[in-house]
């Protein structure tokens, strides 16, 4: 029993160790993931009409990244049989089809949110994300962050802040002007972003919507998380999963949805051209990328891969377009954006590293207490066995003598 317990405690202590310490899977799939978030938008928006049914290409993403799935595991060393020996419909709903519905509704109230916030305010209450993320892997998972790690994390939100805008480095940020809506912050332009921020629509259509959306995309990704580490899921097969939950559920919201309507108008693929696929392949690989990140880094490292990945678009746009430059708002944002991973990456969590030591500790005490009474025992049985020797050997003397 003690061998089997130090062998689980072993193999969840380098899971632990795993996450922590960012492997070399670790390390590909998050630059991959950060190379392929920082050219999706310049992919998406050269190549995808903008008058194109969005239901469509996300059903068509989907889909894509089914078929990616189910030839990356035909192909691979595992065959279908051992990746699927402990698969049921009820883990599927579990693991699959609940982080789905969570990341549809979380569509939805970004959308919301962004109808109704502008653009700065959007962007720092989206950010809060990996926040969340952290949250979230804690209460599902009892992963816990160190104090290091806990401020890295807000080193990369002051990084994804920094990028957007919304912190000038120009010292603005502690002028009263800038909290206090004066000619420079005004966003729209005009007298009544104060009252428009202040209203009660702005609060509930809008600040708690893209909250709402914040924590839904961290409780996703612990559930994700969870099922790939823990439960030692597939990658690949979870996002088949994955993918099959979407779909069905796409398919559901054609029925009652104005893309729905507009599909059975104009028809699937209204507005498409063969340059269309380009977005949908890449975003798809990203797809599969999350899911790889997620098993071998965590979902909390995801958000530093999307953060360099926001530093890599502007690196893009900037070798393509010649009148746009690096801006230094970028640069600093990348600093801190490494700076934080490093801080992240080398301190982690130790509590269980200590906690394993004192099981060893507590293991050695009761075997060295149980080796001592042993030992105790023993000289008590050879004395008693000496005694009764002795009183042999006087009866014996003493009716020798008689």
């Amino acid at each position: 029993k003690l061998s089997n317990g130090s062998s689980s405690s072993s193999s969840s202590n380098n899971k632990s160790s795993n996450t922590n310490n960012l492997s070399y899977k670790a390390i590909v799939a998050m630059s991959l993931l950060a190379v392929q978030f920082g050219i999706q938008p310049i992919v998406t928006k050269r190549f995808t009409s903008k008058t194109i049914i969005k239901s469509t290409v996300i059903f068509t993403q989907e889909a894509v990244k089914l078929c990616i799935g189910v030839v990356g595991i035909s192909l691979g060393k595992t065959r279908w049989g051992d990746v699927t020996a402990e698969w049921t419909i009820a883990s599927w709903f579990r693991l699959a089809f609940l982080p789905a519905t969570i990341y549809l509704v979380q569509n939805m109230c970004s959308l919301l949110a962004y109808q109704n916030l502008d653009a700065i305010t959007y962007n720092v209450l989206n950010q809060t994300k990996t926040l969340s993320a952290a949250f979230c892997c804690y209460l599902l998972m009892g992963k816990k962050q160190s104090t290091m790690q806990m401020m890295s994390l807000l080193v990369l939100l002051s990084a994804a802040l920094v990028m957007e805008g919304v912190i000038p480095l120009d010292g603005s940020i502690f002028l009263p002007s800038y909290w206090m809506g004066g000619d420079e912050s005004n966003i729209n332009g005009n007298d009544t972003a104060d009252d428009a921020t202040l209203s009660p629509r702005h609060f509930s259509h809008g600040v708690l919507p893209i909250m709402a959306a914040s924590f839904l995309s961290g409780l996703a990704g612990a559930i994700t998380q969870k099922s790939l580490q823990v439960g030692n899921r597939n990658a690949l097969l979870f996002t088949v999963e994955l993918c099959v939950a979407s779909l069905l559920l796409l398919l559901a919201s054609f029925v009652t949805s104005d893309d729905g309507l507009q599909i059975r108008q104009r028809g699937f693929f209204s507005d498409w051209s063969y340059s269309t696929i380009i977005p949908i392949l890449t975003n798809s690989a990203g797809g599969i990328l999350v899911g790889l990140v997620i098993k071998y880094a965590g979902t909390v490292r995801k958000g530093f891969a999307l953060i360099f990945g926001i530093l890599l678009s502007g690196l893009v746009q900037t070798a393509l377009d010649e009148d746009r430059s690096l801006s230094g708002e970028e640069v600093a944002g990348g600093v801190l954006a490494a700076l934080s991973l490093w801080m992240h990456a080398t301190n982690p969590y130790v509590q269980q590293e200590q906690q394993r030591k004192r099981q060893k500790a507590g293991e050695e005490r009761i075997r060295v207490s149980e080796e001592g009474a042993t030992a105790t025992k023993v000289m008590a049985t050879s004395k008693a066995t000496s005694n009764g020797t002795s009183k042999v050997a006087r009866g014996r003397k003493s009716r020798k003598e008689d």
